[in-house]
């Protein structure tokens, strides 16, 4: 066993229940604590004097300066395999420019479906592992990566494919979701639901013969796929034995109240989602996914955080880092804005960043630090944890520990 600490505080998020609001005041706080670890897990958190003499024989990782460990944090939703740069597309948009407008000029998804796949497989995997990495300094073990730009069989089985190697090249834990179903490709000679089909007749049954991936995302939104034709496609993806997610009310609402018919893991953007569609997340184990690096990218507003939250809805934050609305990437900073306007307080932050996320993606067993969680942590150099999102991601991670192993 090894004894990692001390730090002036750990803060375990231990007890703090899956729905619903959180107090400042529910977070366990060990003073001068210490994480005792057994192989990859925690065996106990505690005094970290208390634990070395109760313990003989241990190693002991020593930690220098005035330190402060959280559990490692979870980033749910991105789409940071892809190829080219929309930097075009931002300066338009800030001028002014329609989406419509900047998709007939060149831009858009469509944009990055080409340059995606133009891109060879080493250009894309070098700069997917580069993106990783800057999620890792961030503190981020877990990391939810969508395909979605290659949008035909060759280029989607390419992208999932170049997510499995990247996870050859990287203690993270990665989890590959088949977003096939992005948009109807403009080189697709049929209508929506033959893509859907297609989708469901071609790549599928490749993605799950070579076992690239276990989730199914689709954009339900006017400018994507329709209401109707997304459920009949996520019932089909459902049968062929994968879990699903959906993107859902970015625009227009209604979509989000889908994801909870078919059973999804997490209903995702919600920034038009209404009132009564709230009620209907609250009510259902589908989690509710805020992405506030969306909203800051396309200047619209945030998913109503609050209002989930009182309404016992299981609310998680992700980055949605992508290269056209979100190219920011920095989960931290955008979580600490989105609290700001939604007056979340920084325990209902933590956990959306952390176990919370993690039960969007599946993963029960870490965003905790308690016994038997995965020893997956992260700490700052500072004295306070509050200053984490008080710096609003300026304040970098100093250590990251993945099984219980410094990695950073």
């Amino acid at each position: 066993m090894k004894l990692i600490g001390p730090f002036r505080q750990v803060i375990t998020l231990a007890n703090l229940p899956l729905r619903g609001k959180l107090s400042d005041e529910q977070l366990e706080i060990i003073e001068d604590g210490g994480i005792l670890i057994s192989r990859d897990k925690i065996q106990q958190i505690g005094n970290f004097e208390t634990l070395k003499s109760e313990n003989p024989n241990l190693e002991i990782e020593k930690i220098e300066g005035t330190q402060i460990a959280l559990p490692a944090f979870t980033d749910s939703h991105t789409h940071i395999c892809f190829g080219g740069n929309r930097a075009n597309d931002f300066a338009m948009r800030n001028a002014g420019k329609t989406y419509l407008e900047i998709a007939e000029s060149g831009g858009g998804i469509w944009s990055s479906v080409q340059h995606t796949r133009n891109a060879s497989e080493e250009e894309l995997l070098e700069t997917l592992v580069e993106r990783i990495d800057f999620l890792i300094a961030l503190g981020i073990t877990t990391i939810e990566i969508k395909s979605g730009y290659g949008l035909d069989v060759e280029n989607e089985l390419k992208m999932l494919r170049i997510i499995k190697r990247a996870q050859q090249q990287t203690k993270a834990t990665l989890v590959p979701t088949c977003l096939s179903a992005h948009l109807k490709p403009r080189d697709f000679e049929g209508s929506n639901q033959q893509y859907l089909q297609y989708v469901v007749d071609e790549i599928l049954p490749k993605v799950k013969e070579e076992n690239l991936a276990k989730r199914v995302d689709i954009f339900i939104e006017k400018s994507a796929f329709q209401p109707d034709e997304s459920k009949v496609f996520l019932l089909k993806t459902k049968d062929l034995g994968f879990e699903i997610t959906v993107h859902a009310d970015q625009f227009t609402p209604g979509s989000s109240r889908i994801a909870v018919e078919v059973g999804a893991k997490s209903a995702d953007h919600l920034e038009a989602t209404i009132d009564e569609d709230i009620a209907f997340l609250a009510k259902s184990d589908t989690v509710a996914t805020a992405l506030p690096g969306a909203s800051l990218g396309l200047g619209e507003k945030f998913t109503p955080a609050r209002k989930l939250l009182d309404a016992g809805a299981i609310l998680a934050i992700a980055s949605d880092w992508n290269p056209g609305s979100a190219p920011m990437g920095n989960l931290i900073t955008q979580a600490s804005i989105l609290a700001t306007f939604e007056k979340l307080t920084t325990a209902e932050v933590l956990a959306g960043i952390t176990f919370r996320s993690a039960f969007a993606l599946g993963l029960e067993d870490r965003g905790k630090l308690e016994p038997g969680m995965k020893a997956d942590f992260v700490t700052f150099k500072t004295n306070n944890f509050q200053n984490v999102l008080y710096n609003q991601g300026s304040l970098k991670a100093e250590n990251l520990y993945i099984d219980g192993m410094k990695i950073k």
